[in-house]
């Protein structure tokens, strides 16, 4: 029984946002369809030690959570019609059709992703609803990744549902200018999730590869479908996913052998999956040469320059510093004003980076944003400025959440300290 419920939580793991995105499809409904993969996975848990894992898990899951909620429905149908209705017609499909519909679609995420990007969502529900229903984030830990109450994140999920339940919003990829008109959120969102795969928001599981590999595949669908439509690859779509490749061709060096982070400068870059720089290069190259690149075209460009580079002194930082003025100009943001301070430290100086940090403390974004004090607090350790780097330091400490960047600041401070 030990054994077969690790191979369900192996599965679970695994399956259960893809059974969930096709229940979704299948029965039309959000909450439907997550009560009906709880049921599936309660059911194979009773079923599965004495028949046998399927060949098919996936099938199985899909097949038994859509008749489980068939039979919810016509539980709750005895004083509703239209309930009925709708459990007779689910009820008519003989088979569940496991191969999409649209040749041009693999996964059913893919339009699941799109359905949450509907621009009749504010931005906000976008990210949170494909956060909860895509990835299988809790809505405490969307709510401490956006810095939100938990309660405000849960409020914009059930609106979020019930608009596309009442606004009857399609669930597919659409098609000509909707599909432009969607895609930047939809490229936001993948990216939200391969940060949450990169460094997550909360628990003691500082990566999570699994969503950051779930993003870059998620990417590449979306990369292929554009292609496919337009007859060519679209250039930002292009720059997100080697942007990703980029961050994700670390993932051996980002953590030492106790789990805590280790810096850019410090990793064994020999390591780094060259085959995916290899490829991400590529990528960042056929997106400049087509000069409609964007912001994510930019920072794939910078992130290459760190994985070309043999080491951190070896980096070409006049060239990172000329990537993050062009960005700027794209992408005029406070955090990208921190990230081109950082730079110039390197370029010039801890005095130059923190002569162009010291304005930008004023704004209100990076005084809540732990690791725009902790690049203060670096500045100032470089230049001796003991003082200020330990109150930067420990401003850093009080704002971060995750408990590997709370360890390796608290570590900061000690050696401060010593």
């Amino acid at each position: 029984m030990d054994d077969m419920e690790t191979t369900l939580q192996r599965i679970f793991a695994s399956e259960s946002r893809r059974v969930l995105a096709t229940l979704i499809r299948l029965l039309g409904d959000f909450d439907l369809a997550e009560d009906a993969l709880q049921e599936a996975f309660v059911a194979a848990l009773r079923q599965w030690p004495e028949d046998g894992v399927p060949d098919n898990p996936r099938a199985w899951l899909v097949s038994a959570g859509r008749f489980k909620a068939i039979d919810q429905l016509r539980r709750r149908a005895c004083y509703d019609a239209l309930l009925r209705e709708q459990a007779d017609h689910l009820a008519t499909q003989a088979t569940v059709e496991m191969e999409i519909e649209n040749a041009a679609i693999e996964d059913d995420r893919l339009r699941l992703i799109f359905t949450c990007c509907h621009p009749g969502l504010a931005p906000q529900a976008q990210v949170a609803l494909t956060l909860r229903e895509v990835c299988g984030l809790t809505t405490e830990a969307i709510a401490r990744a956006f810095l939100s109450k938990p309660a405000t994140v849960a409020q914009r999920i059930v609106r979020a549902k019930g608009k596309i339940r009442d606004a009857k919003i399609p669930y597919e990829v659409p098609e000509g200018a909707a599909l432009a008109e969607r895609l930047q959120s939809v490229l936001q969102v993948i990216y939200l999730v391969f940060n949450e795969g990169y460094l997550a928001s909360s628990g003691e599981q500082a990566l999570r590869h699994d969503l950051s590999e779930e993003a870059i595949r998620l990417a590449e669908l979306v990369l292929a479908l554009l292609a496919e439509r337009t007859d060519q690859p679209d250039p930002e779509c292009q720059g997100l996913l080697a942007l990703m490749l980029l961050h994700h061709a670390r993932r051996a060096t980002r953590t030492d052998a106790q789990g805590e982070l280790v810096l850019l400068e410090n990793q064994q870059r020999s390591l780094w999956d060259r085959q995916e720089i290899q490829r991400a290069d590529q990528l960042v190259r056929q997106a400049l040469l087509s000069r409609r690149f964007g912001p994510y075209t930019l920072q794939a460009a910078i992130a290459a320059v760190h994985a070309q580079s043999p080491s951190s002194a070896e980096t070409d930082w006049q060239e990172i510093v000329g990537l993050y003025d062009l960005l700027m100009q794209h992408m005029p943001t406070p955090i990208v004003a921190l990230n081109r301070a950082a730079a110039l430290a390197m370029r010039d100086g801890p005095e130059a980076g923190l002569q162009a940090l010291a304005p930008l403390m004023e704004n209100k974004a990076l005084q809540g944003y732990h690791l725009a004090h902790a690049a203060l607090a670096d500045m100032h350790r470089q230049l001796g400025h003991q003082d200020a780097a330990a109150q930067a330091y420990t401003q850093a400490l009080a704002l971060a959440t995750q408990p590997a960047e709370k360890r390796f600041l608290q570590q900061r401070l000690a050696d401060l300290s010593g």
